[in-house]
């Protein structure tokens, strides 16, 4: 923590500081002399991190090599609480980052979002109208609206920004981006993922009780831009997490996106990037079970269907006049399955059942001898990419007259293909960890270049755009015509209430 008589700088102020600070330690291995290193060892950031239980913990753990001058959560009784204040005792606690802001926001260079879906934009927001930069978990937004609004409101303030989804630092997946742009599988005119989730409870109606609010929980910052509910906690001796909080709220329409917003802006990354999606014209999806006003069912099939498209790639070898060359997309459907056939007894409440048909997996179980529970593969005129992780982090490839799966590192095509896309340099070769993510965000911060983050707000949010329209689909009960431009439904007026969401008083977006 800063002491009272020292001066703080302004947010363009301490930016520049950090830039200069930066760049005069690099310098240092170029005989720079020692009193000049002296005066900036500390480069460091200031990070406020709002949300530190669950994913909050790991993403302010992957920023402890800076500054962690703040730490907020709604809720002081929590296991987490106790460790993260452990952790970092120079550090202010807060249970509103409001009032984080309002008191320490001179003192803060960057914010990370942690919290539950439906408070990413309201906290990011408020902290990049203050010109912070922002590290948000993904989904980066819950409605299309707050989407298209962060990422508007990042390019017009220039902020470095970064969403959550860890695989886009991983090798594999820019490997696999770059080389399916360049013509390994040829057009790609389907696209199936498949995922786990939910492995929370969904498909339920909102429990007719109310319990006392813990002392410790701050519960209408919790509900923020949600109607108000009554708080009830766990009824199950053997479940310690509460009906909502702090970990069942994905589950429910209000607080969370079910598991398309946990998961799709992992598992459709790849191909997002790869294929240069875009708006989608159509959007149907198909629940299983139970669908009501409350939460998501416990499985849905849903399919997205993209036009024609141009995308422009960077060249290997960029010169004055042209830095990018143009590509051309035929139309293509992605297919989304989650969860499964009702199952009260399984995890999720769902038997895992909802994959992509027998006949596009029969090589896949060649390779393995199953399908993977989740899982992401392109089919394309000239063959096919499998990536069997949540991530895309690595993937294997079959093209036209071959018989298996090769691992993409070992299969002789790829040599062809040359490495065009900067890999992230901060983690372990090839991974795609939390920590590799963030120190791309967290340099980019300190030489003040959006540009650098491979996940910034301006793609992100259209990939978060993508997979919510899944979410407006199952709740508005019928295929969606999307007019991506007008941001509007052609044949669907009762979509709009999903589109964009009416917040509760005092809780608008900044």
């Amino acid at each position: 923590m800063k002491s009272p008589e020292t001066t703080v700088l302004s947010p363009i102020d301490r930016r520049e500081f950090i830039k200069t600070s930066s760049l005069a330690a690099g310098a240092v291995a170029f005989g720079v002399p020692a009193i000049l290193r002296g005066q900036n060892l500390n480069s460091k950031l200031n990070i406020a991190c709002v949300g530190i239980g669950g994913k909050g913990r790991s993403d302010t753990d992957a920023c402890a090599g800076e500054n962690i001058v703040a730490l907020c959560d709604v809720d002081s009784g929590s296991e987490a609480y106790e460790a993260q204040t452990k952790k970092y005792p120079d550090a202010k606690y807060y249970k509103d980052f409001r009032q984080m802001l309002d008191q320490m926001g001179n003192q803060i260079d960057a914010v990370t979002v942690s919290t539950p879906d439906h408070m990413h934009a309201i906290v990011a927001s408020a902290a990049m109208k203050r010109n912070k930069a922002v590290f948000c978990q993904k989904p980066l937004t819950q409605t299309v609206y707050e989407a298209r609004y962060l990422r508007k409101l990042a390019h017009e303030r220039k902020l470095v920004t970064q969403m959550g989804n860890q695989g886009s630092a991983a090798d594999g997946l820019r490997r696999g981006v770059e080389t399916i742009q360049d013509g390994l599988i040829g057009q790609v005119h389907q696209v199936h993922v498949w995922t786990n989730r939910p492995v929370w409870p969904q498909a339920m109606d909102r429990p007719p009780v109310e319990d006392p609010v813990p002392a410790t929980l701050a519960w209408d910052v919790w509900i923020g831009p949600a109607p108000m509910r009554p708080y009830v906690g766990s009824h199950n001796p053997d479940d310690k997490d509460g009906i909502y909080h702090p970990f069942n709220w994905r589950g429910w329409q209000d607080f969370g996106c079910g598991a398309l917003g946990d998961m799709a802006c992992h598992t459709v990354n790849l191909p997002f990037r790869a294929l240069d999606l875009d708006y989608p014209t159509e959007v149907e999806a198909t629940p299983f079970g139970q669908m009501n006003k409350e939460s998501y069912p416990v499985g849905s099939k849903i399919r997205f269907d993209f036009p024609k498209r141009k995308g422009h790639i960077p060249l290997e070898h960029p010169h004055l006049f042209h830095h990018y060359r143009k590509i051309e997309h035929d139309a293509v459907t992605l297919w989304w399955y989650d969860g499964g056939q009702p199952d009260p007894k399984a995890r999720g409440g769902h038997d895992l059942s909802n994959k992509p048909p027998a006949d596009m997996t029969a090589d896949i179980v060649a390779l393995r001898g199953d399908v993977p529970d989740s899982g992401c593969l392109l089919v394309g005129d000239a063959g096919m990419v499998f990536s069997p992780d949540d991530y895309g982090t690595s993937f294997f490839v079959k093209l036209k007259g071959e018989e298996k799966f090769v691992h993409y590192l070992k299969h002789p095509a790829m040599a062809q293909y040359p490495e065009r896309i900067p890999r992230n340099p901060y983690g372990k070769k090839g991974g795609g960890s939390v920590s590799a993510h963030a120190q791309e965000w967290l340099v980019a911060i300190k030489e003040n270049k959006p540009e650098m983050c491979y996940s910034r707000f301006d793609i992100a949010a259209r990939l978060t755009e993508i997979m919510l329209l899944g979410c407006v689909s199952l709740r508005a009960g019928q295929k969606i015509e999307w007019d991506g431009p007008k941001m509007a439904a052609k044949n669907c007026p009762q979509a709009a209430q999903y589109i964009k969401r009416q917040d509760r008083s005092g809780w608008a977006l900044s």
